[in-house]
């Protein structure tokens, strides 16, 4: 098939696809812990069910990828997951506040039909890139996509949050049509048989974590990899910490400072729009300093500021301390994947790629449980010293960690990248 110009509008175009599904997921993950305490009041519980998305997604997404990557209709390949999948999830997630104040079988019930429908789409759409976009222009075009993701999840904190005080459907519903009208959008943009189709899916980013458990995990035990497998764990650790407090802050705020569910999602955002802004800069930083060490910079910044977080009941004050956090989350979040990367040399970077997804994506399903039992333990206030003691113990392990990758020779006797 002949190659087609490169096109911004398309690729704006597929990048609303990850706008609505950020924005779906940041909605979901605000408020459905607040509607599910309605019925249960361990946290631990409501941080099981809140893991049950990422759990799914490290199981289905990879088969999910690598069918939409085989399947050849007269939709192509992606486009029928997408169809199936994005009007589905718009009205479970619609529906998600409304059962919500009816039995708890029900709600479970719409909860897990959303999840389910949610992971039919996810891999194809985000595939979708690839497959419009010639390689030289990949990395440019997945900058504008992430974007679009960032500010759907900061619309979803600082526009659709205030409405939840107003009616906990408000946010839902909008949600539910911004989806829809991503989907509507997908459908006549996207072409049937894109001219860079047929892209290994396997080698995304949505789809390497099932693989990577199957058949390499174990080669970390060996002993040339012990300090890029504590490497691996400080990243594990740290997510533990940061999706916890993502799950379980609404309840923190709501339950323990009083605050209203709209007061809750806004508070929240002054995190994701810290990390927003600064991304590019901490991108900067680690280039002047190092990744490693940038990264444990803000190891440093982030627990010295969870610790004060327990003490602080002015709303006011907890977004400046947030906002402070996100900005230290920025330093770390954003050298981990190109740190985990060098540890592949030239030759090992899908090995890697594949760990870095694998122990990321597993902290999340494990962090709201874990969390959540320590706020039922201990109390809310756990809530940021578990985070806190995550976030510090992954300092330790990543020092170590790249410590050991520098002083030996790793990889056929080649010099690790420099980290």
């Amino acid at each position: 098939m002949k190659k087609r110009p490169f096109s911004y509008g398309k690729i704006v175009a597929i990048g609303s696809g990850f706008f609505a599904l950020t924005l779906v997921w940041t909605v979901y993950n605000t408020y459905m812990p607040l509607i599910l305490g309605e019925f249960i009041e361990s946290r631990a519980i409501r941080g099981s069910i809140m893991g049950l998305d990422n759990l799914l997604a490290v199981v289905l997404i990879p088969l999910i990828g690598v069918w939409s990557d085989r399947l050849d209709t007269r939709y192509g390949g992606r486009l029928p997951f997408l169809i199936v999948g994005m009007p589905m999830a718009a009205l479970f997630f619609v529906l998600i506040p409304f059962l919500g104040r009816g039995a708890l079988w029900m709600l479970l019930c719409v909860d897990i039909a959303f999840l389910l429908a949610m992971t039919v789409y996810r891999a194809p759409v985000i595939s979708l890139m690839p497959d419009h976009t010639p390689v030289e222009k990949r990395s440019t075009a997945n900058g504008v996509i992430n974007l679009m993701g960032g500010v759907g999840g900061l619309l979803a904190l600082f526009a659709l949050a205030p409405l939840y005080d107003l009616s906990r459907s408000y946010p839902f519903v909008i949600g539910g049509m911004i989806l829809c009208a991503s989907f509507a959008l997908l459908f006549f943009t996207v072409e049937r048989h894109p001219p860079y189709a047929r892209v290994n899916i396997q080698d995304s980013a949505e789809t390497v974590p099932l693989r990577s458990l199957r058949s390499n995990v174990a080669r970390l035990a060996e002993p040339t990899f012990r300090g890029h497998f504590l490497i691996l764990s400080a990243i594990f650790l740290y997510f533990v910490g940061y999706s916890g407090v993502e799950a379980q802050f609404s309840v923190y705020a709501t339950e323990h400072l009083g605050a209203s569910g709209g007061e809750a999602g806004l508070t929240l955002g002054f995190f994701s729009l810290s990390f927003v802004l600064f991304a590019l800069p901490a991108g900067m930083v680690g280039s002047r300093f190092g990744k490693s060490e940038t990264m444990l910079a803000g190891l440093i910044g982030l627990p010295a500021l969870f610790l004060i977080m327990p003490w602080i009941t002015s709303l006011a004050l907890l977004k400046v301390l947030l906002f402070a956090g996100g900005m230290a989350w920025a330093l770390v979040n954003v050298q981990a994947y190109p740190l985990v990367a060098d540890l592949g040399g030239t030759k090992r970077i899908g090995f890697f790629t594949g760990m870095y997804y694998l122990f990321s994506m597993a902290s999340s399903v494990v962090a709201p449980a874990a969390l959540g039992f320590s706020m039922d333990v201990f109390g809310h206030p756990s809530l940021f010293y578990t985070a806190a003691a995550s976030f510090a113990f992954a300092f330790f392990l990543l020092r170590k960690g790249t410590d050991l990758v520098k002083s030996k020779k790793v990889f056929d006797g080649s010099e690790s990248m420099p980290i």
